[in-house]
């Protein structure tokens, strides 16, 4: 086949203009080149594109079919060029993000449409799971790099950067003894099943002599929903739209929580693209700028 980019170009814009003359003005070109590059088009395919016993640039049924898979011609070209302006720009093009399933999902919500705008032709596959597998994605080369709540010691072969953090609180059911509106001891947090985040990486300390344990802050917010104890959970958990109307913030002043850490993760030594710089930094940004949850 010898047909050219640009004689389906010219297709295009005839079928567009409605005629040879007005594709002739919108290309810049002599209505004798698009007439004759549409000419040997039709040599080439064996069709007859255009119904030549009208005035108006008219397709023949046969060109119908063929302008449709012109167009389609067009646009993969045009996939195909942007790609190559994303390599030139960020040397991969295809990236795998791994996330903790816990961080604020309006952060990462803005995070990957702000991603689409900047890469739109990067290949993203996103893993999303607990703090401790998507350390373990990275780790196994699953993943390029991961952002997930601090919880303790990784592998050496990870090389952390702290980004931010999120505000925690104690939460209880509407319905649980201590959800009476009041300021609560750790003496009474004591007499009440705590439910903690346990995961590879760190066990949460212990306020209460009994405990229930869960790898995932999602799992844990269900169970308090259920009143099988309180929890301290990020902001974002426990005002996400699920557990609206059923979780109630405890206010404890003398449990004095710090905020929840989040870093990212890649292997160390590991040069990271401009993309994944970016990500780390813009995700910062939208930690900080965020709201309280």
């Amino acid at each position: 086949m010898q047909w050219t980019l640009e004689q389906m170009r010219y297709l295009e814009a005839a079928v567009g203009a409605g005629s040879f003359s007005g594709a002739a003005r919108k290309l810049g070109r002599a209505q004798s080149v698009v007439s004759t590059a549409i000419g040997l088009l039709e040599a080439e395919l064996g069709v007859e594109l255009f119904d030549r016993s009208r005035r108006n640039a008219v397709l023949t049924e046969a060109g119908k079919v063929m302008h449709l898979e012109a167009c389609e011609l067009l646009r993969q070209a045009e996939r195909l060029q942007l790609r190559a302006q994303l390599l030139s720009v960020a040397p991969e093009a295809r990236l795998t993000l791994a996330l903790d399933e816990a961080l604020p999902y309006l952060a990462i919500g803005t995070l990957v449409k702000e991603l689409a705008a900047r890469y739109p032709a990067l290949e993203l596959v996103m893993l999303n799971a607990t703090a401790s597998e998507v350390a373990h994605y990275v780790e196994q080369q699953q993943a390029d790099v991961a952002f997930h709540f601090d919880r303790g010691a990784v592998s050496s072969i990870l090389e952390q950067q702290h980004i931010g953090s999120v505000a925690q609180g104690v939460f209880v059911a509407r319905g649980h003894a201590m959800a009476h509106g009041q300021e609560v001891s750790r003496n009474e947090l004591t007499r009440h099943r705590q439910l903690i985040m346990d995961s590879e990486l760190s066990r949460e300390q212990a306020y209460s002599p009994t405990v229930w344990y869960s790898d995932s802050f999602y799992s844990i917010a269900e169970m308090v929903a259920d009143e099988l104890g309180w929890a301290i959970l990020p902001l974002n958990i426990a005002h996400y739209d699920n557990y609206k109307g059923f979780l109630q913030e405890v206010p404890c002043p003398t449990l004095a929580l710090s905020r929840l850490p989040v870093r990212r993760l890649a292997l160390h030594g590991k040069k990271l693209s401009a993309t994944c710089q970016w990500l780390t930094t813009r995700l910062a940004e939208l930690l900080r700028d965020g709201p309280r949850a």
